[in-house]
């Protein structure tokens, strides 16, 4: 279906998830909650019928309608039978009919023709809930069956009874039914679509089908490697008429001349990426699909939509070839067979690849056509619930036989393996067998890891970085280390929580490499006028002239057998000075007591022989009177 260039809008509608999904189930029910008479009220099962639209996720409020005549359902109702039509009106009536007498799908055809919003089929018989479906194979298939489009569920007989009753005293009885997601079940595979759009700048539309892709890969995953559904991406496009072919409008939406467009992602053709950026990458994404898929491995168009959200966002202004390229070599496949199916996008031709999404987005047989996005279609029929991973699983699972879905739709213990093959094109450090890649429910994730207590810090894609203490201890934190003629030097260092610097005689960046600085030759020690200098691997050497000794703080060299005479003569002249000062104070003492001992002798003898000088007044002869 192709539509007009004034009618160029981009439709991201997704339908609001009413019910929770349950458990594991052989038949599929949802619930119905009555609201009103009061003695009524409360949750009640009801089982889905396998044909119709059920409102996967939603919810339908209406009253219910139970006729006078005709109540198996089995006739087309008359007028005199519908009395709904003028009474409430706004309300939804859900029809409630009998069991018996004909098909379960003609008493639907029937509500349905009548203008009824949903049907209700009592049970007839006390006994557990059971699936409506189609007639057999065998029976001729009516006309009618692939237009209802009504839901449908089964209700147990009392619950039936009790409604009757209260229906016959001329009370309302008013209900919602919540849907949970079931869906038809032709064979031992789901065969199902997801019709996308690389454009991430749409708003919160945008930013849930991103999340939804995120975290619903890793189921995707594993159901189509076991070979339980058959997945395909689809991209919607639109034409430019051809009297707007050359217009700038026309140029900067689309390719291939007009034949493939997309609206303006940000609604404004002055700034940023034009609609022919989109339709360029979701050519690419198709691409890659349709290479993985010849490769046998279709499940990692998964991997790829989701690191190019993540790599390449429009909003880093990352949203263009280089970075796709990236992410499609991490991943390990050949750029140029991708580029190859892309082809020239300015020929004035048809492209294959496109040409077989726009035939594709006509609808055929009970779909309708693909005019929204997101839109999930499985088993050929649109899924019209919230776009959430448990939701889908479950819409899904309910999608292969009852009681033969795999062991994956009831389980959430999950694993993709995908690490396995090119690590995930995730971050791995080899030599200490250390990966960011990890296999979880979600899928496969690239997330820097925590080894030995050691967080590691990075994009998980092509960097990863040990930080915090004792990051040495695991692969040198990521930094250069070497050893060589018998010394080791590291870039690590613990006194730093993160980062790798050269250590001293070294410059580099830290982490792949450090060489040798050359001190000698670039002049930046050993330069004092007496060194000789010779460089070492990390280091250098120093040597003085002759027996001078050098001094590295000062760099210089100084005389050593000089210094040392120089002291030993200093301490000799000491010692000598102190020698002769204490001999010339001796001889000092001993002169003054000699000398005064010897004059007072020689007095004494004198005295006896002749008068001194100081004796002047005494007399020279003796009184008579003193013989």
């Amino acid at each position: 279906m192709r539509l007009k260039f004034a009618d160029f809008v981009w439709v991201c509608v997704i339908f609001m998830l009413g019910s929770r999904c349950l458990g594991r189930f052989v038949v599929e029910k949802n619930n119905l909650r009555i609201t009103s008479p009061e003695f009524l009220k409360g949750t009640y099962e009801c089982a889905i019928g396998n044909f119709g639209v059920p409102q996967y996720g939603g919810t339908m409020v209406g009253s219910i309608f139970y006729p006078k005549s005709n109540q198996k359902g089995c006739r087309k109702f008359q007028d005199a039978d519908i009395s709904w039509k003028n009474k409430r009106v706004g309300i939804p009536v859900f029809l409630l009919a009998d069991r018996g007498d004909c098909y379960f799908t003609l008493k639907a055809w029937n509500a349905q023709k009548a203008g009824a919003a949903a049907i209700l089929v009592a049970d007839d018989k006390i006994e557990p809930l059971i699936t409506m479906d189609t007639p057999e194979d065998g029976d001729r298939q009516p006309n009618y069956l692939q237009n209802i489009s009504i839901p449908s569920a089964l209700i147990s007989k009392a619950l039936g009874d009790r409604i009757k009753t209260v229906l016959s005293k001329g009370e309302a009885v008013s209900i919602s039914l919540d849907w949970r997601e079931a869906l038809p079940h032709p064979d031992e595979r789901v065969e199902y679509e997801f019709w996308t759009n690389s454009n991430d700048e749409c708003g919160p539309k945008c930013e849930s089908q991103l999340n939804f892709v995120r975290d619903f890969k890793g189921a995707a995953q594993i159901l189509e490697q076991k070979g339980y559904t058959e997945f395909t991406p689809h991209y919607i496009t639109w034409y430019c008429p051809e009297a707007f072919v050359l217009s700038q409008q026309c140029k900067s939406q689309c390719i291939h001349y007009g034949r493939y467009c997309a609206p303006d992602p940000e609604q404004d053709f002055s700034r940023g990426y034009d609609g022919r950026d989109v339709v360029i990458q979701n050519l690419r994404q198709a691409c890659f699909f349709k290479v993985a898929k010849e490769n046998g491995r279709p499940w990692q168009w998964w991997d790829y939509v989701t690191d190019f959200s993540i790599r390449c966002p429009m909003r880093e202004k990352k949203y263009n070839k280089e970075c796709a390229d990236r992410v499609i070599q991490s991943l390990g496949y050949d750029v140029r067979k991708i580029d190859d199916c892309i082809g020239d996008i300015e020929a004035d031709d048809d492209n294959p690849v496109l040409k077989a999404e726009q035939e594709a987005q006509i609808g055929k047989g009970p779909r309708g056509d693909v005019t929204i996005l997101p839109t999930l279609v499985i088993n050929n029929r649109q899924y019209r619930g919230k776009l959430d991973k448990a939701a889908v699983i479950k819409a899904i699972c309910s999608g292969f036989e009852e009681t033969t879905e795999p062991a994956i739709c009831l389980s959430r213990d999950m694993e993709t393996n995908e690490c396995l093959v090119n690590n995930g094109g995730c971050w791995q450090d080899k030599a200490a067998n250390i990966t960011a890649c990890r296999d979880t429910f979600r899928g496969r994730v690239c997330h820097c890891p925590t080894v030995q207590g050691v967080r590691f810090i990075g994009d998980g894609y092509t960097h990863c970085e040990a930080s915090g203490p004792l990051r040495c201890e695991i692969t040198n934190g990521g930094c250069w280390r070497e050893t060589k003629y018998g010394q080791t030097y590291s870039a690590c260092s613990d006194d730093h929580l993160t980062g790798c610097t050269c250590p001293p005689g070294f410059r580099g960046d830290g982490v792949k490499w450090c060489e040798d600085i050359d001190e000698c030759k670039e002049r930046v020690a050993c330069q004092c006028p007496d060194c000789s200098c010779s460089n070492t691997w990390g280091s250098y050497e120093c040597r003085c002239r002759g027996s001078l000794l050098y001094i590295h703080e000062h760099d210089t060299c100084i005389n050593k057998e000089g210094g040392s005479r120089e002291v030993s003569w200093g301490i000799m002249w000491v010692i000598i000075t102190a020698i002769a000062l204490a001999g010339g104070v001796a001889y000092a003492l001993y002169k003054y007591r000699i000398r005064g001992y010897m004059d007072s002798e020689i007095r004494a003898i004198m005295a006896q022989y002749m008068p001194l000088d100081n004796q002047g007044d005494v007399p020279n002869h003796l009184s008579q009177g003193s013989v």
